[in-house]
C-alpha cells in the first residue's frame, strides 16, 4: 500500500447531492500528500456511482453495510495508510489550505495528538444560525479544549493514527456524540489543538429542518446525558 502523510476519511450515506463537492474541494487542496477514503454506509441513491468516477484520482471506495457513522469512520481508518487521519463528512467542503494547515501543525509539534478547526455554514442562512455556528465552533470548542474538556466535532477532526489505534477509534455503540466520547478518552494522553485557520463549510440541512431552538435543546440535552450517564441519545436521523 502506498504511503500518504494524511488519509482523509469520508463516511457517506445517500449523499449524492454533496459527495462530489466534498471530494472536489479535497482534490483542490494546496497540500498533495494525501489519499481519500470514502466509506459508503449502504446508500440507496447515486452516491457510490459518483465516487467511482474519481477512482483514478487516489479516491478509494469501501462499503460498510452496518449503519453508523462511528463504524464507517473506523472502517476507513482500517484501510488508511497515512500517519494522520483526517475525518470530514460528505456534506462538508474543505477550505483550500485545510490539509496544509494540519500538516504544518503536526509536523511542527510532535506532542499534539489531535486537532480540530472552525465549522461554518455551507449554504446561505439566517444571521441567527450563522451566529450559533460561530459560538459553537469559534468560542465553545476552543474554550473546552483550553480547560481540558475537549469537544472535537467529527467532520473537522485530525488525529495521529497511532493514538487512534491505541484508543480503538470511535465507540460504535454510539449513534451520537461518538466524537465527544473519543475526545474525552483522547485528552488523557496528550494535547489537542484548535487550529483557527483549518476551516470547513458544512451543510445546515439538519439545523434548517429542525429549527435552531430544537437543535440547541437536543444538543444541550445530549451534553447532560453523556456527562452524567455516558449514554448519548440514539434517536437521531442518519442523514450522512
Amino acid at each position: 500500500m502506498a504511503k500518504n502523510f494524511i488519509s482523509v476519511i469520508i463516511p457517506a450515506l445517500n449523499e449524492q447531492k454533496y459527495i462530489g463537492r466534498c471530494i472536489d474541494s479535497l482534490l483542490k487542496q494546496t497540500f498533495s500528500d494525501f489519499e481519500i477514503i470514502v466509506i459508503d454506509n449502504g446508500s440507496k441513491d447515486n452516491t457510490v456511482n459518483i465516487v467511482k468516477k474519481y477512482k483514478n484520482q487516489n479516491v478509494k471506495l469501501f462499503i460498510e453495510r452496518k449503519k453508523g457513522v462511528a463504524r464507517a469512520r473506523n472502517k476507513g481508518a482500517n484501510y488508511a495508510s497515512g500517519n494522520l487521519l483526517f475525518f470530514i463528512d460528505a456534506d462538508t467542503i474543505a477550505s483550500p489550505n485545510l490539509l496544509q494547515n494540519y500538516y504544518e501543525l503536526f509536523s511542527r509539534n510532535k506532542k499534539i495528538l489531535a486537532a480540530t478547526g472552525p465549522i461554518k455554514p455551507l449554504e446561505k442562512t439566517t444571521a441567527k444560525i450563522r451566529f450559533s455556528y460561530f459560538v459553537v465552533s469559534k468560542i465553545c470548542v476552543p474554550f473546552l479544549i483550553f480547560f481540558k474538556r475537549a469537544l472535537i466535532i467529527g467532520h473537522n477532526f485530525c488525529i495521529r493514527k497511532t493514538i487512534f489505534i491505541k484508543l480503538k477509534g470511535f465507540n460504535e455503540n454510539y449513534i451520537t456524540y461518538e466524537d465527544w466520547d473519543l475526545s474525552t478518552r483522547l485528552q488523557k494522553f496528550g494535547r489537542i489543538k484548535f487550529v483557527s485557520n483549518a476551516v470547513v463549510y458544512t451543510s445546515i440541512r439538519r439545523t434548517a429542518k429542525w429549527g435552531i431552538i430544537k437543535y440547541l435543546f437536543f444538543t444541550l440535552g445530549n451534553i447532560v446525558r453523556y456527562g452524567l450517564f455516558k449514554k448519548p441519545k440514539s434517536d437521531y436521523e442518519l442523514i450522512r
